[in-house]
């Protein structure tokens, strides 16, 4: 009986070790990177940031992602024009909600990895509030380096899983 429970034993330590083991060689496709620079518009004229189809029109809107430096969560330049166009999209329209999903590379472990996404979902409402949105109508999550958009090993994809995703719950 001693032999039955030892060979048990064995068995589910050996399958638990290879249903936790990481996959290194990934089969997927990396998407294309946009390398096309921001379109000027970014300030509609009229009502157009009272409606919400302002969303698919204008095009400052249509940019819903905001990328990260390595390991960091301070805001680039380039994203401050993306964070204030959606502030003033939210500041007109009062019942509008964003949640803010951070994001990480897979390097770091588990833990840090959300705490950096926090950080940067953090980053991202701090400079759409002082743009002019509500923060009763921010919401971050932090979902670190579980959903990533490109699962290759190096540095052009890591370069698009750093990132905070816009993500209008209520438009």
């Amino acid at each position: 009986m001693n032999v039955a429970i030892r060979i048990s034993l064995a068995a589910l330590l050996a399958f638990g070790l290879v249903a936790c083991k990481k996959k290194t060689v990934r089969d997927e496709v990396e998407p294309p990177v946009d390398t096309t620079p921001p379109v000027a518009q970014t300030t509609p004229a009229g009502d157009d940031w009272s409606d919400p189809s302002a969303l698919d029109r204008i095009p400052c809107l249509r940019q819903r992602v905001v990328y990260f430096d390595f390991d960091q969560a301070n805001v680039r330049s380039e994203a401050q024009e993306i964070l204030s166009c959606h502030a003033r999209y939210l500041s007109n329209r009062s019942m509008a909600r964003v949640t803010l999903e951070g994001h990480a590379d897979e390097r770091g472990s588990r833990e840090y990895n959300l705490g950096l996404g926090e950080r940067r979902g953090n980053a991202a409402r701090d400079a759409l509030t002082v743009a002019g949105a509500s923060s009763g109508q921010l919401t971050v999550v932090s979902y670190g380096e579980e959903r990533p958009t490109c699962t290759m090993s190096d540095e052009s994809c890591w370069q698009q899983n750093r990132r905070v995703e816009i993500v209008y719950t209520v438009r």
